[in-house]
């Protein structure tokens, strides 16, 4: 279902509509949660940078794009072996046309961006084959909490958005240690999902920790800590800290569905305020089910950016529509946030235009 904006219900559309009309004209805080893992350089996992390597710099040029326009890290902008530019392109066009305030919080990077950011107290996650992914789950939870309680004091609702390249094979390995059927359900940013990668990848990871699918259902943190990431608990608890004060739109696509999971087990109270913002390439991926997952443990809304790029004059931007990259930094969230703050006066073909733009300049840096 289309709302009024070029937004569409993709679940739950009695949430989702009340859920909307609780953001429209609001101003939002936009979180980028920002994380690098060991996992994002196995490969075939993940198409986030040109090579295993540059994964590590990833994170850090995308907060730096958000909040600078452009990136220090890294020359031009983050781009998969294709040439296809990072989503934080879409998220950073977003929230300058809504004027709409970003906050880098840390939660385990092994390199810092160059501009300021929150230190949630966390690590760069370990190879999840190994069954020992992450370190200081608990304290990242924590002081993601008191994070996310002072954030909702200071915005009308929060769009938390991540990127952490390999997220989508960690989610499948915190899904499945908390039960939750994923095979062949999260989405990938590459043109062909690699599912039997991914699940052996989790397989290996929880053989390790000595665990199998769902033995960690009543030990979530053991559970992030054995084959998760450290976003998870970073914007868990950002997400917890925050939902009992305002709203929360968790930006992303299947990524959040592991840390929907994630609350669901330590605070499912939490899920009443939340929502996830997505995009319509991952609603319509035939080769992933973020309604499949959900499904399986709460009933959160999902919405999605209707975006279309096929219209552009830049085939970097065009690509998208052939399935690569479809979601990352928050894009769908950001999106959806500029069309309600703007009450629908930011509207997609304006959005492409800005991105345009954007892509422009940056391309023109390299």
């Amino acid at each position: 279902m289309k709302t009024n904006f070029d937004v569409i219900i993709a679940h739950n559309k009695q949430k989702a509509e009340v859920f909307l009309s609780e953001i429209e004209s609001k101003n939002p805080l936009f979180i980028a949660t920002i994380a690098t893992t060991e996992t994002g350089k196995i490969p075939g996992v993940s198409a986030a940078g040109q090579n295993p390597d540059f994964t590590d710099f990833t994170p850090p040029a995308d907060a730096e794009l958000l909040l600078l326009g452009k990136c220090k890290s890294i020359q031009g902008v983050p781009i998969t072996p294709d040439g296809i530019p990072t989503p934080g392109l879409i998220t950073m066009s977003a929230l300058k046309l809504a004027n709409i305030p970003v906050v880098i919080a840390n939660a385990g990077c092994k390199v810092s961006p160059q501009v300021p950011f929150i230190d949630l107290g966390g690590n760069s996650g370990r190879d999840i084959r190994t069954g020992d992914s992450v370190d200081n789950v608990d304290k990242v939870i924590e002081r993601a909490k008191v994070a996310g309680e002072q954030f909702a004091k200071i915005s009308d609702y929060l769009v938390i958005g991540e990127s952490i390249p390999g997220g989508t094979t960690t989610a499948l390995g915190l899904l499945s240690a908390l039960g939750v059927n994923a095979a062949g359900k999260v989405s990938s940013t590459l043109p062909v999902n690699p599912h039997d990668l991914k699940v052996d990848v989790v397989q290996a990871g929880l053989k390790a920790a000595g665990e199998k699918f769902g033995s960690l259902t009543g030990n979530p943190v053991k559970a992030v800590s054995c084959v998760g990431d450290p976003m998870m608990p970073a914007l868990a608890g950002l997400v917890i800290g925050a939902a009992n004060h305002v709203p929360v739109l968790m930006a992303g696509g299947t990524q959040m569905t592991a840390v929907l999971a994630l609350i669901n087990a330590l605070n499912p109270e939490a899920l009443c305020n939340v929502a996830i913002g997505t995009t319509r390439w991952v609603i319509n991926d035939a080769t992933s089910d973020i309604r499949g997952i959900v499904n399986q443990f709460c009933n959160v809304p999902i919405l999605a950016a209707d975006l279309n790029f096929g219209g552009s004059k830049f085939p970097g931007l065009q690509i998208y529509e052939t399935g690569l990259v479809k979601e990352g930094v928050g894009a769908g969230g950001a999106s959806i946030a500029a069309m309600a703050k703007m009450s629908g006066a930011v509207n997609k073909d304006l959005l492409l235009k800005a991105i345009e733009r954007n892509y422009s300049v940056l391309m023109s840096m390299k």
